[in-house]
């Protein structure tokens, strides 16, 4: 598993746009970043919890560097999501 998470919901139009960037820096940057679904997924969704205690975001998209443990909650920018991958 990559040290990047994205953690996501398959209906959630905020994390379809996420996704749209994550493809733009995985080709720009050349990093790996994993993608959890979690509304259809009971493990993949008690893993959130593992890195989202809750009072860090509380719901998706939801992003972790596990590496500097930098995360990102929401719809963010391209150069704000560049920064936290790296």
């Amino acid at each position: 598993m990559s040290h990047l998470l994205m953690f996501y919901g398959t209906e959630c139009p905020h994390c379809h746009v996420m996704i749209s960037l994550l493809d733009r820096l995985e080709v720009e940057v050349g990093v790996k970043i994993d993608r959890i679904e979690t509304w259809h997924n009971e493990t993949n969704a008690k893993l959130l919890t593992t890195y989202d205690d809750g009072d860090k975001c509380g719901g998706v998209p939801f992003f972790i560097n596990t590496h500097t443990n930098k995360w990102l909650c929401g719809s963010v920018g391209y150069d704000e999501l560049k920064a936290w991958a790296a």
